[in-house]
Protein backbone atom coordinates (compact mmCIF):
# COMPACT_ATOMS: atom_id res chain seq x y z
CA UNK A 1 0.00 0.00 0.00
CA UNK A 2 0.88 3.46 -0.91
CA UNK A 3 3.69 5.40 1.55
CA UNK A 4 4.06 8.71 1.22
CA UNK A 5 7.48 8.12 3.11
CA UNK A 6 8.69 5.04 1.68
CA UNK A 7 11.56 6.61 -0.06
CA UNK A 8 12.45 9.45 2.22
CA UNK A 9 11.67 8.33 6.17
CA UNK A 10 12.26 11.05 8.05
CA UNK A 11 12.92 10.38 11.73
CA UNK A 12 9.57 12.62 12.61
CA UNK A 13 7.70 10.12 10.35
CA UNK A 14 10.00 6.82 11.88
CA UNK A 15 8.77 8.37 15.62
CA UNK A 16 5.20 8.60 14.55
CA UNK A 17 4.80 5.48 12.84
CA UNK A 18 6.21 3.59 15.94
CA UNK A 19 3.90 6.30 18.05
CA UNK A 20 0.99 4.59 15.78
CA UNK A 21 1.67 1.05 16.88
CA UNK A 22 2.30 1.45 20.14
CA UNK A 23 -0.88 3.06 20.55
CA UNK A 24 -2.47 0.33 18.29
CA UNK A 25 -0.74 -2.38 20.39
CA UNK A 26 -1.86 -1.13 23.71
CA UNK A 27 -5.46 -1.23 22.14
CA UNK A 28 -6.46 -4.74 22.25
CA UNK A 29 -9.98 -3.85 20.81
CA UNK A 30 -9.00 -2.78 17.36
CA UNK A 31 -6.47 -5.61 16.60
CA UNK A 32 -9.52 -8.20 17.87
CA UNK A 33 -11.92 -6.21 15.73
CA UNK A 34 -9.51 -6.35 12.98
CA UNK A 35 -9.08 -10.10 13.13
CA UNK A 36 -12.82 -10.91 12.65
CA UNK A 37 -12.85 -8.80 9.52
CA UNK A 38 -9.93 -10.23 8.12
CA UNK A 39 -11.58 -13.90 8.50
CA UNK A 40 -14.60 -12.89 7.08
CA UNK A 41 -12.60 -11.79 3.83
CA UNK A 42 -12.76 -8.27 4.55
CA UNK A 43 -10.15 -5.43 5.10
CA UNK A 44 -9.99 -2.86 8.32
CA UNK A 45 -8.17 0.13 8.97
CA UNK A 46 -7.99 2.51 11.42
CA UNK A 47 -8.83 6.14 9.43
CA UNK A 48 -8.84 9.53 9.88
CA UNK A 49 -9.23 11.84 13.02
CA UNK A 50 -8.04 8.44 14.86
CA UNK A 51 -4.94 8.51 13.24
CA UNK A 52 -4.63 12.34 13.08
CA UNK A 53 -4.84 12.31 16.90
CA UNK A 54 -2.44 9.34 17.75
CA UNK A 55 0.12 10.87 16.19
CA UNK A 56 -0.84 13.82 18.02
CA UNK A 57 -0.80 11.66 21.24
CA UNK A 58 -4.51 12.38 22.26
CA UNK A 59 -5.84 9.54 20.80
CA UNK A 60 -8.78 8.74 23.24
CA UNK A 61 -11.47 5.54 23.17
CA UNK A 62 -13.22 7.21 20.29
CA UNK A 63 -12.23 4.95 17.45
CA UNK A 64 -13.38 5.43 13.36
CA UNK A 65 -12.39 2.71 10.85
CA UNK A 66 -13.13 2.10 7.32
CA UNK A 67 -13.45 -1.15 5.30
CA UNK A 68 -14.27 -2.51 1.99
CA UNK A 69 -17.54 -4.58 3.38
CA UNK A 70 -21.28 -3.08 3.04
CA UNK A 71 -22.85 -2.58 5.98
CA UNK A 72 -25.14 -4.88 5.88
CA UNK A 73 -21.40 -7.16 6.24
CA UNK A 74 -20.11 -4.77 8.92
CA UNK A 75 -23.37 -5.32 11.31
CA UNK A 76 -22.75 -9.29 10.43
CA UNK A 77 -19.82 -8.89 11.63
CA UNK A 78 -19.92 -6.53 14.62
CA UNK A 79 -23.40 -7.80 16.21
CA UNK A 80 -21.42 -10.92 17.89
CA UNK A 81 -18.92 -8.72 18.95
CA UNK A 82 -19.78 -5.55 20.33
CA UNK A 83 -21.85 -4.38 23.92
CA UNK A 84 -24.24 -2.55 21.77
CA UNK A 85 -24.65 -1.79 17.60
CA UNK A 86 -26.51 1.26 16.60
CA UNK A 87 -27.37 1.95 12.85
CA UNK A 88 -28.21 5.55 13.35
CA UNK A 89 -25.79 6.53 10.48
CA UNK A 90 -26.16 3.62 8.03
CA UNK A 91 -27.96 4.96 5.55
CA UNK A 92 -24.65 7.02 5.53
CA UNK A 93 -22.11 3.56 5.52
CA UNK A 94 -21.56 3.83 9.42
CA UNK A 95 -22.06 1.29 11.93
CA UNK A 96 -21.73 2.30 15.59
CA UNK A 97 -20.84 -0.09 18.17
CA UNK A 98 -19.72 0.02 21.99
CA UNK A 99 -17.38 -2.69 23.13
CA UNK A 100 -15.38 -2.66 26.44
CA UNK A 101 -12.37 -4.28 26.77
CA UNK A 102 -9.15 -4.60 28.75
CA UNK A 103 -6.45 -2.29 28.29
CA UNK A 104 -3.54 -2.85 30.85
CA UNK A 105 -5.37 -3.53 33.96
CA UNK A 106 -7.97 -1.79 33.50
CA UNK A 107 -11.60 -2.17 31.59
CA UNK A 108 -12.29 0.42 29.34
CA UNK A 109 -15.26 1.65 27.06
CA UNK A 110 -14.53 2.28 23.31
CA UNK A 111 -17.16 3.78 21.03
CA UNK A 112 -16.87 2.41 17.67
CA UNK A 113 -18.07 3.88 13.87
CA UNK A 114 -16.96 1.52 10.88
CA UNK A 115 -17.72 3.34 7.25
CA UNK A 116 -17.66 1.47 4.35
CA UNK A 117 -15.11 2.91 1.79
CA UNK A 118 -17.37 5.30 0.24
CA UNK A 119 -17.24 9.05 -1.59
CA UNK A 120 -20.22 11.66 -1.22
CA UNK A 121 -20.94 14.74 -3.35
CA UNK A 122 -23.68 17.33 -3.64
CA UNK A 123 -25.83 18.18 -6.34
CA UNK A 124 -26.15 22.17 -6.75
CA UNK A 125 -29.70 21.95 -4.63
CA UNK A 126 -29.42 19.15 -2.25
CA UNK A 127 -28.59 19.94 1.19
CA UNK A 128 -27.82 15.68 1.52
CA UNK A 129 -24.74 13.92 0.55
CA UNK A 130 -25.47 11.44 -2.14
CA UNK A 131 -23.52 8.01 -0.92
CA UNK A 132 -21.62 5.70 -3.28
CA UNK A 133 -19.18 2.93 -2.06
CA UNK A 134 -15.81 2.54 -2.95
CA UNK A 135 -14.06 -0.78 -3.02
CA UNK A 136 -10.14 1.04 -2.28
CA UNK A 137 -8.42 2.70 0.47
CA UNK A 138 -7.45 5.19 -2.11
CA UNK A 139 -10.54 6.04 -3.20
CA UNK A 140 -11.65 6.82 0.57
CA UNK A 141 -8.91 8.32 1.36
CA UNK A 142 -9.00 11.07 -1.29
CA UNK A 143 -12.47 12.18 -0.55
CA UNK A 144 -11.58 13.40 2.98
CA UNK A 145 -12.03 16.66 4.12
CA UNK A 146 -8.02 17.38 4.81
CA UNK A 147 -4.78 15.35 4.24
CA UNK A 148 -4.32 15.19 8.13
CA UNK A 149 -7.66 13.27 8.35
CA UNK A 150 -6.61 11.34 5.34
CA UNK A 151 -4.68 8.86 6.82
CA UNK A 152 -4.86 5.17 7.57
CA UNK A 153 -3.68 2.37 9.50
CA UNK A 154 -4.48 -1.06 8.10
CA UNK A 155 -5.37 -4.26 10.61
CA UNK A 156 -3.73 -6.19 12.43
CA UNK A 157 -0.97 -5.51 9.86
CA UNK A 158 -0.40 -2.12 11.25
CA UNK A 159 0.89 -0.75 7.50
CA UNK A 160 1.05 3.08 7.58
CA UNK A 161 -0.74 4.61 4.77
CA UNK A 162 -0.59 8.46 3.58
CA UNK A 163 -0.83 8.92 0.22
CA UNK A 164 -1.49 12.58 0.25
CA UNK A 165 1.34 14.07 2.72
CA UNK A 166 -1.00 14.37 5.91
CA UNK A 167 2.04 13.35 8.00
CA UNK A 168 4.08 16.24 6.81
CA UNK A 169 1.29 18.59 6.78
CA UNK A 170 0.68 17.42 10.79
CA UNK A 171 4.05 18.45 11.30
CA UNK A 172 3.60 21.78 9.91
CA UNK A 173 0.41 22.11 11.11
CA UNK A 174 -1.59 23.12 8.16
CA UNK A 175 -4.67 22.00 6.53
CA UNK A 176 -4.74 20.87 3.05
CA UNK A 177 -7.53 19.11 0.82
CA UNK A 178 -6.26 15.50 -0.73
CA UNK A 179 -7.96 16.56 -4.18
CA UNK A 180 -8.27 20.51 -5.18
CA UNK A 181 -9.54 22.41 -2.75
CA UNK A 182 -12.68 23.73 -5.26
CA UNK A 183 -13.59 19.56 -6.21
CA UNK A 184 -13.36 19.01 -1.92
CA UNK A 185 -15.91 22.13 -1.58
CA UNK A 186 -18.01 21.45 -4.10
CA UNK A 187 -18.43 17.38 -2.93
CA UNK A 188 -19.90 18.69 0.20
CA UNK A 189 -19.73 22.49 1.32
CA UNK A 190 -19.93 22.07 5.22
CA UNK A 191 -15.75 21.15 4.26
CA UNK A 192 -15.41 25.07 4.51
CA UNK A 193 -16.56 25.27 7.94
CA UNK A 194 -14.75 22.27 9.07
CA UNK A 195 -11.17 24.26 8.13
CA UNK A 196 -12.49 26.96 10.44
CA UNK A 197 -13.33 24.41 13.01
CA UNK A 198 -10.02 22.11 12.85
CA UNK A 199 -8.08 25.47 12.56
CA UNK A 200 -9.62 26.51 16.12
CA UNK A 201 -8.85 22.58 17.79
CA UNK A 202 -5.46 21.94 16.42
CA UNK A 203 -4.54 25.35 16.25
CA UNK A 204 -3.39 25.19 12.43
CA UNK A 205 -3.41 27.33 9.19
CA UNK A 206 -4.62 26.79 6.64
CA UNK A 207 -3.12 26.35 3.37
CA UNK A 208 -3.60 29.70 0.98
CA UNK A 209 -5.01 28.20 -1.81
CA UNK A 210 -7.57 26.42 0.40
CA UNK A 211 -8.61 29.88 2.03
CA UNK A 212 -8.80 31.44 -1.64
CA UNK A 213 -11.34 28.66 -2.33
CA UNK A 214 -13.36 28.91 0.82
CA UNK A 215 -13.58 32.75 -0.20
CA UNK A 216 -14.37 32.12 -3.57
CA UNK A 217 -17.08 29.01 -2.99
CA UNK A 218 -18.63 30.67 0.27
CA UNK A 219 -21.92 30.77 -0.82
CA UNK A 220 -22.07 26.90 -1.18
CA UNK A 221 -22.74 27.04 1.94
CA UNK A 222 -26.21 27.89 1.97
CA UNK A 223 -27.44 24.57 0.93
CA UNK A 224 -26.57 23.03 4.33
CA UNK A 225 -28.60 22.26 6.65
CA UNK A 226 -28.66 24.53 9.23
CA UNK A 227 -28.40 21.50 12.28
CA UNK A 228 -24.88 20.70 10.50
CA UNK A 229 -23.59 24.29 10.28
CA UNK A 230 -24.65 25.15 13.84
CA UNK A 231 -22.64 21.69 15.08
CA UNK A 232 -19.92 22.60 13.29
CA UNK A 233 -19.92 26.03 14.70
CA UNK A 234 -20.39 24.74 18.25
CA UNK A 235 -17.16 22.55 18.34
CA UNK A 236 -15.66 25.85 16.16
CA UNK A 237 -16.86 27.94 19.58
CA UNK A 238 -15.80 25.69 22.20
CA UNK A 239 -12.03 24.90 20.80
CA UNK A 240 -8.88 25.54 22.40
CA UNK A 241 -8.74 28.85 19.72
CA UNK A 242 -12.26 30.14 18.39
CA UNK A 243 -10.39 33.23 17.58
CA UNK A 244 -8.74 31.56 14.94
CA UNK A 245 -11.22 29.79 13.53
CA UNK A 246 -13.95 32.73 14.08
CA UNK A 247 -11.23 35.18 11.62
CA UNK A 248 -11.31 32.57 9.01
CA UNK A 249 -15.31 32.71 8.65
CA UNK A 250 -14.80 36.30 8.63
CA UNK A 251 -12.13 36.70 6.58
CA UNK A 252 -13.50 33.47 4.07
CA UNK A 253 -17.09 35.32 3.87
CA UNK A 254 -18.54 32.34 5.21
CA UNK A 255 -19.63 34.29 8.29
CA UNK A 256 -21.71 36.55 6.13
CA UNK A 257 -23.95 33.40 5.49
CA UNK A 258 -23.69 31.98 8.51
CA UNK A 259 -23.04 34.26 10.90
CA UNK A 260 -23.82 37.68 9.40
CA UNK A 261 -23.60 39.38 13.12
CA UNK A 262 -20.20 39.26 13.03
CA UNK A 263 -18.82 40.58 10.23
CA UNK A 264 -21.31 43.43 10.70
CA UNK A 265 -19.10 44.08 13.86
CA UNK A 266 -16.52 45.91 11.98
CA UNK A 267 -17.83 49.04 12.18
CA UNK A 268 -16.07 52.02 10.63
CA UNK A 269 -14.49 54.31 12.82
CA UNK A 270 -15.33 57.36 13.14
CA UNK A 271 -12.29 59.74 12.65
CA UNK A 272 -11.50 60.72 15.91
CA UNK A 273 -11.76 56.71 16.71
CA UNK A 274 -13.98 58.00 19.58
CA UNK A 275 -15.46 54.24 19.40
CA UNK A 276 -13.48 51.18 19.75
CA UNK A 277 -13.58 47.99 16.85
CA UNK A 278 -16.86 46.30 18.12
CA UNK A 279 -15.68 42.77 16.32
CA UNK A 280 -12.32 43.32 17.86
CA UNK A 281 -13.96 43.65 21.52
CA UNK A 282 -16.34 41.00 21.07
CA UNK A 283 -13.22 38.53 20.53
CA UNK A 284 -11.51 39.95 23.26
CA UNK A 285 -14.44 39.86 25.54
CA UNK A 286 -15.09 35.78 24.38
CA UNK A 287 -11.15 35.29 25.09
CA UNK A 288 -11.47 36.90 28.51
CA UNK A 289 -15.01 34.74 29.06
CA UNK A 290 -13.47 31.44 28.71
CA UNK A 291 -9.99 32.25 31.07
CA UNK A 292 -12.82 32.57 33.86
CA UNK A 293 -14.42 29.09 33.04
CA UNK A 294 -13.79 26.91 36.07
CA UNK A 295 -15.93 23.70 34.82
CA UNK A 296 -14.93 22.92 30.75
CA UNK A 297 -16.09 24.90 27.96
CA UNK A 298 -19.35 26.99 28.76
CA UNK A 299 -20.93 27.13 24.85
CA UNK A 300 -24.10 29.25 27.09
CA UNK A 301 -20.83 31.50 28.02
CA UNK A 302 -19.18 31.79 24.85
CA UNK A 303 -22.50 32.04 22.96
CA UNK A 304 -23.04 35.40 25.19
CA UNK A 305 -19.81 36.89 24.55
CA UNK A 306 -19.20 36.63 21.42
CA UNK A 307 -23.15 38.18 20.57
CA UNK A 308 -23.35 40.77 23.32
CA UNK A 309 -22.78 43.62 21.66
CA UNK A 310 -24.39 42.35 17.70
CA UNK A 311 -26.82 45.12 18.36
CA UNK A 312 -24.53 47.90 18.06
CA UNK A 313 -24.56 48.49 14.12
CA UNK A 314 -28.79 48.69 14.48
CA UNK A 315 -28.41 51.31 17.15
CA UNK A 316 -25.65 53.62 16.43
CA UNK A 317 -25.75 57.13 16.42
CA UNK A 318 -23.23 60.14 15.99
CA UNK A 319 -24.59 62.50 18.59
CA UNK A 320 -23.93 66.65 18.26
CA UNK A 321 -21.45 66.96 20.53
CA UNK A 322 -18.91 64.03 18.27
CA UNK A 323 -19.97 61.28 20.48
CA UNK A 324 -21.14 57.59 19.06
CA UNK A 325 -23.60 56.09 21.25
CA UNK A 326 -25.81 52.98 20.68
CA UNK A 327 -28.66 53.30 22.81
CA UNK A 328 -30.54 50.21 23.96
CA UNK A 329 -28.16 47.86 21.97
CA UNK A 330 -28.56 44.73 24.74
CA UNK A 331 -32.15 44.62 23.97
CA UNK A 332 -32.08 45.00 20.14
CA UNK A 333 -28.93 42.11 20.36
CA UNK A 334 -31.01 40.50 22.88
CA UNK A 335 -33.69 39.65 19.80
CA UNK A 336 -30.95 39.46 17.19
CA UNK A 337 -29.24 36.56 19.25
CA UNK A 338 -32.72 34.63 19.44
CA UNK A 339 -33.61 35.43 15.87
CA UNK A 340 -30.08 33.63 14.63
CA UNK A 341 -30.08 31.18 17.19
CA UNK A 342 -33.52 29.71 16.14
CA UNK A 343 -32.19 30.25 12.72
CA UNK A 344 -29.54 27.97 13.40
CA UNK A 345 -31.79 25.53 15.08
CA UNK A 346 -30.50 26.01 18.61
CA UNK A 347 -32.59 24.79 21.46
CA UNK A 348 -35.35 26.55 22.68
CA UNK A 349 -33.77 26.55 26.24
CA UNK A 350 -30.15 27.62 24.72
CA UNK A 351 -31.67 30.36 23.00
CA UNK A 352 -33.37 31.89 25.60
CA UNK A 353 -30.45 31.57 27.86
CA UNK A 354 -27.78 33.54 25.69
CA UNK A 355 -30.34 36.40 24.65
CA UNK A 356 -31.28 36.62 28.31
CA UNK A 357 -27.17 37.24 29.21
CA UNK A 358 -27.23 39.31 25.99
CA UNK A 359 -29.96 41.09 27.56
CA UNK A 360 -28.64 41.79 31.20
CA UNK A 361 -25.14 42.24 30.06
CA UNK A 362 -25.17 46.46 30.61
CA UNK A 363 -26.69 46.07 33.86
CA UNK A 364 -24.20 46.66 35.81
CA UNK A 365 -23.09 49.50 34.69
CA UNK A 366 -25.85 51.26 36.90
CA UNK A 367 -24.35 50.29 39.57
CA UNK A 368 -21.78 53.35 39.38
CA UNK A 369 -19.73 52.72 42.58
CA UNK A 370 -22.14 50.81 44.62
CA UNK A 371 -25.39 53.68 44.66
CA UNK A 372 -27.62 50.38 44.35
CA UNK A 373 -29.97 49.90 47.18
CA UNK A 374 -30.49 46.26 48.37
CA UNK A 375 -33.79 46.41 46.31
CA UNK A 376 -31.73 46.68 43.18
CA UNK A 377 -29.31 44.30 43.99
CA UNK A 378 -32.19 41.64 45.15
CA UNK A 379 -33.81 42.52 41.19
CA UNK A 380 -30.70 42.09 39.23
CA UNK A 381 -30.13 38.19 41.57
CA UNK A 382 -33.86 37.60 40.81
CA UNK A 383 -33.48 38.59 36.90
CA UNK A 384 -30.70 36.72 36.43
CA UNK A 385 -31.65 33.66 37.99
CA UNK A 386 -29.69 30.39 37.49
CA UNK A 387 -27.63 32.22 34.87
CA UNK A 388 -26.12 34.86 37.74
CA UNK A 389 -22.91 32.99 37.50
CA UNK A 390 -22.38 33.11 33.96
CA UNK A 391 -23.64 37.00 34.11
CA UNK A 392 -20.80 37.55 36.76
CA UNK A 393 -18.32 36.15 34.39
CA UNK A 394 -19.67 38.10 30.86
CA UNK A 395 -19.84 41.51 32.63
CA UNK A 396 -16.18 40.75 33.64
CA UNK A 397 -15.15 40.25 30.73
CA UNK A 398 -16.76 43.10 29.08
CA UNK A 399 -14.33 44.97 30.33
CA UNK A 400 -11.39 45.28 27.40
CA UNK A 401 -9.88 48.78 28.24
CA UNK A 402 -6.40 49.22 28.07
CA UNK A 403 -6.63 51.79 30.93
CA UNK A 404 -5.52 49.86 34.34
CA UNK A 405 -6.64 51.87 36.18
CA UNK A 406 -10.15 51.92 35.07
CA UNK A 407 -10.00 48.23 34.68
CA UNK A 408 -9.05 47.88 38.33
CA UNK A 409 -11.86 50.42 39.26
CA UNK A 410 -14.56 48.00 37.50
CA UNK A 411 -13.11 44.97 38.87
CA UNK A 412 -13.35 46.54 42.20
CA UNK A 413 -16.64 47.41 42.09
CA UNK A 414 -17.72 44.10 40.76
CA UNK A 415 -16.12 42.64 43.61
CA UNK A 416 -18.37 44.59 45.77
CA UNK A 417 -21.60 43.53 43.90
CA UNK A 418 -20.53 40.62 44.37
CA UNK A 419 -20.01 40.72 48.03
CA UNK A 420 -23.42 42.58 48.30
CA UNK A 421 -24.84 39.80 46.62
CA UNK A 422 -23.27 36.85 48.76
CA UNK A 423 -24.18 38.66 51.98
CA UNK A 424 -27.71 39.40 50.52
CA UNK A 425 -27.74 35.74 49.95
CA UNK A 426 -26.84 34.61 52.93
CA UNK A 427 -29.54 36.54 54.49
CA UNK A 428 -32.42 36.23 52.52
CA UNK A 429 -31.84 33.45 50.01
CA UNK A 430 -31.77 35.71 46.95
CA UNK A 431 -31.64 32.26 44.91
CA UNK A 432 -35.16 31.62 45.73
CA UNK A 433 -37.04 35.10 46.01
CA UNK A 434 -40.91 34.26 46.41
CA UNK A 435 -43.21 36.58 48.57
CA UNK A 436 -43.88 36.73 52.12
CA UNK A 437 -47.19 34.40 51.64
CA UNK A 438 -47.66 31.52 49.54
CA UNK A 439 -50.76 31.03 47.27
CA UNK A 440 -52.71 29.55 49.87
CA UNK A 441 -52.19 32.28 52.49
CA UNK A 442 -53.18 34.89 49.94
CA UNK A 443 -56.73 33.30 49.61
CA UNK A 444 -57.30 32.70 53.34
CA UNK A 445 -56.17 36.38 54.08
CA UNK A 446 -58.43 37.66 51.53
CA UNK A 447 -60.72 35.22 51.42
CA UNK A 448 -61.13 34.65 47.73
CA UNK A 449 -60.97 31.57 45.30
CA UNK A 450 -58.36 31.02 42.62
CA UNK A 451 -58.41 33.36 39.80
CA UNK A 452 -56.29 36.55 38.57
CA UNK A 453 -57.24 38.15 41.63
CA UNK A 454 -54.43 35.85 43.67
CA UNK A 455 -52.04 36.21 40.79
CA UNK A 456 -51.63 40.37 41.04
CA UNK A 457 -51.91 39.66 45.10
CA UNK A 458 -48.92 37.35 44.38
CA UNK A 459 -47.40 39.84 42.13
CA UNK A 460 -47.66 42.56 44.66
CA UNK A 461 -46.14 40.47 47.48
CA UNK A 462 -42.95 39.79 45.11
CA UNK A 463 -42.72 43.66 44.21
CA UNK A 464 -42.82 43.84 48.46
CA UNK A 465 -40.16 41.44 48.90
CA UNK A 466 -37.43 42.68 46.42
CA UNK A 467 -38.01 46.26 47.66
CA UNK A 468 -38.01 45.48 51.65
CA UNK A 469 -36.36 41.93 51.71
CA UNK A 470 -37.95 39.53 54.05
CA UNK A 471 -41.14 40.44 56.19
CA UNK A 472 -42.54 38.96 58.67
CA UNK A 473 -45.88 37.33 58.37
CA UNK A 474 -48.18 39.55 60.61
CA UNK A 475 -46.81 42.21 58.11
CA UNK A 476 -46.90 41.03 55.07
CA UNK A 477 -50.90 39.80 55.66
CA UNK A 478 -50.96 43.62 57.33
CA UNK A 479 -49.75 44.75 53.71
CA UNK A 480 -51.60 42.68 51.51
CA UNK A 481 -54.73 43.68 53.13
CA UNK A 482 -54.25 47.17 52.98
CA UNK A 483 -53.12 46.81 48.97
CA UNK A 484 -56.18 44.84 49.18
CA UNK A 485 -58.80 47.28 50.30
CA UNK A 486 -57.77 49.64 47.55
CA UNK A 487 -58.35 47.32 44.77
CA UNK A 488 -61.45 47.96 42.77
CA UNK A 489 -63.89 45.49 44.08
CA UNK A 490 -66.21 44.14 41.36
Amino acid sequence: MPNAYEDTPSALSQVQHRAVSELLRVSPVADDLARRFQQAGFTLALVGGSVRDALLGRLGNDLDFTTDARPEDVLKIVRPWADAVWEVGIAFGTVGAQKEATVGDARQRFEIEITTYRSESYDRTSRKPEVSYGDSIEEDLVRRDFTVNAMAVALPEKEFIDPHGGLRDLAERVLRTPAAPEDSFSDDPLRMMRAARFAAQLDFDVAPDVVAAMSAMSGRIEIVSAERVRDELNKLILSAHPRKGLGLLVESGLAAHVLPELPALSLERDEHHRHKDVYEHSLIVLEQAIDLETDGPDLTLRLAALLHDIGKPRTRRFEKDGRVSFHHHEVVGAKMTKKRMTQLKYSNELVKEVSRLVELHLRFHGYGEGEWTDSAVRRYVRDAGPLLDRLHKLTRSDCTTRNKRKANALARTYDGLEERIARLQEQEELDAIRPDLDGNQIMETLGVGPGPAIGKAYKFLLELRLENGPMEQDAAVKALKEWWAEQPQD
